[in-house]
């Protein structure tokens, strides 16, 4: 879809940290996140909501939102992971996306506030998406 930004990254125009490229969706990760390792999983087709993804798709992306989310405990050594979506309402891209968010216990996260951080650089963003991508093997 044009002008969707996850769209661009799913065909690659728009550059990104990937995760992983699969035929059920695309992980990658989100370049303002809550915690270093926060990953974006989004579908391969342009849809908005949850509700709109097609029941026989349900199965192979949530397989891949919870194996980004092992991932993410193995590969980063976090305590668990904070897995969410919004519908419509607070989408910064109206594309259906699933944040896993690595958690460690008394990281400061309260209920939905979200404080956002920033990688020091391409290199950092670039290995925090590698040892989360080893993982998944």
């Amino acid at each position: 879809m044009g002008g969707c930004v996850f769209c661009g990254i799913v065909g690659g125009a728009v550059p990104s940290f990937t995760v992983t490229d699969e035929a059920d969706g695309v992980a990658f990760l989100d370049t303002r996140p809550v915690f270093k390792g926060h990953v974006l999983v989004v579908p391969r087709t342009h849809l908005v909501a949850l509700t709109d993804l097609p029941a026989d798709a349900l199965p192979g992306y949530f397989r891949l939102v919870q194996r980004i989310a092992a991932a993410v405990e193995t590969g980063l050594g976090s305590g668990g992971t904070f897995v969410a979506m919004n519908n419509k309402v607070s989408q910064s891209v109206p594309h259906l996306h699933t944040h896993v968010v690595p958690r460690t216990k008394g990281d400061g996260l309260r209920g939905f506030f979200w404080p956002r951080t920033r990688y020091a650089d391409d290199d950092e963003a670039t290995g925090y998406a590698q040892r989360i991508s080893a993982a998944l093997a």
